[in-house]
């Protein structure tokens, strides 16, 4: 099959129409406005609804409504438009309603920078808005993950009637790397017998909702909400390892990052140090159980975090996976800034060091 070059942001957005996406709400910031404005010229074309809304809290309003007739909605965004997203994104959650969101993060916090980041993990991972709820995180790390993933976002979304955040910084948005457009494999959905399209023969019509009055009946829709998520954990969780199998030093990296550290380790080992790389894949639900048993095998002495965020985010996941059976060292940087191999290498190195 042959290979196409494509820039990150539009790749996503072919991706999505690829996947049968039916409507697209979003409004331009920096580093993603090439996703709407891919989707403005070409859904028409595939007469599907594009409309760039008055601001971000109205596109996800407009994606609640559009999921909740039952089509295939998406919207996307960059750091602080997905702030502005939160409440529609709890309401989403709590209706049960299917979507795609894409947040190509920037570096924050605030207006921060234009330039790539990774400071929204805890925004992604624990929810933004109010409530106990949860979204799929898929992180992409190069563009034809971040292709990949956006197609089968869809299916993971109306197989569990539940948003899908795909979370890619903007350094994956903005570059170009050649990808292939291959069949991803299709899952068979429930039918949408929940969707507000009138009654179709039965006796009533579908209300979406996610007011419960009655402290008891909101209880009993949390028991129901926890046990999908339970199931999406049980189902969903994906990760990846290199080089791990004599490591001695394990690099806990996702997104860009992950792809710096594969090249950190090429030089530690031709350095003599066993290096290995664990890539969470899903943020939520997050690798724990397989990170665990990584840090059981007694060839393993040390772990080294590396993040685009201050002090580390995803850190805290590495903790409790790893829970207390290895020293955990972190290396990171924020507001646009990037770790080199060269800081890898050492912060590699020092932290084997310490451990022994």
């Amino acid at each position: 099959m042959e290979k196409e070059l494509w820039k990150g942001n539009e790749a996503i957005a072919e991706a999505a129409i690829r996947a049968g996406c039916d409507c697209f709400f979003g409004y331009p910031i920096t580093p993603q406005s090439e996703v709407p404005e891919y989707m403005s010229l070409h859904m028409p074309q595939h007469g599907k609804v594009f409309v760039q809304s008055e601001s971000e809290v109205a596109a996800i309003n407009m994606v609640y409504g559009a999921a909740g007739s039952g089509m295939r909605a998406m919207t996307s965004s960059s750091s602080p438009g997905i702030s502005l997203k939160q409440e529609g994104i709890t309401y989403i959650a709590a209706a049960e309603l299917p979507c795609v969101i894409v947040n190509c993060m920037r570096g924050g916090p605030g207006l921060g920078t234009i330039q790539p980041g990774q400071g929204d993990y805890f925004q992604a991972t624990r929810g933004g808005g109010n409530g106990d709820y949860r979204t799929v995180v898929l992180a992409p790390s190069n563009i034809q993950e971040a292709v990949d993933f956006t197609q089968e976002a869809f299916d993971i979304a109306d197989t569990y009637r539940n948003p899908v955040v795909i979370l890619a910084d903007g350094l994956i948005g903005q570059m170009m790397e050649p990808i292939e457009w291959h069949e991803i494999p299709k899952r068979k959905l429930p039918p949408k017998d929940w969707a507000t399209t009138g009654k179709h023969g039965r006796d009533h019509t579908n209300v979406i909702n996610s007011l419960y009055m009655d402290p008891e009946e909101c209880d009993h829709h949390n028991a129901d909400l926890e046990a999908k998520y339970k199931l999406i954990a049980e189902k969903e969780v994906r990760w990846e390892m290199k080089d791990c199998d004599d490591a001695e030093l394990i690099i806990t990296a996702y997104g860009t990052p992950a792809r710096i550290a594969l090249s950190a380790l090429e030089t530690l080992r031709a350095q003599g140090i066993k290096a290995g790389l664990f890539r969470p894949i899903t943020l939520w639900p997050f690798p724990e159980k397989p990170l665990h048993e990584l840090a059981s095998q007694s060839h393993v002495k040390a772990f080294l975090d590396v993040e685009m965020s201050a002090g580390g985010q995803m850190i805290d996941d590495i903790r409790l996976g790893v829970e207390g059976q290895k020293p955990i060292a972190y290396l990171g940087h924020a507001g646009g800034v990037m770790p080199t191999i060269e800081e890898i290498v050492e912060s590699a190195k020092k932290a084997l060091k310490e451990a022994q």
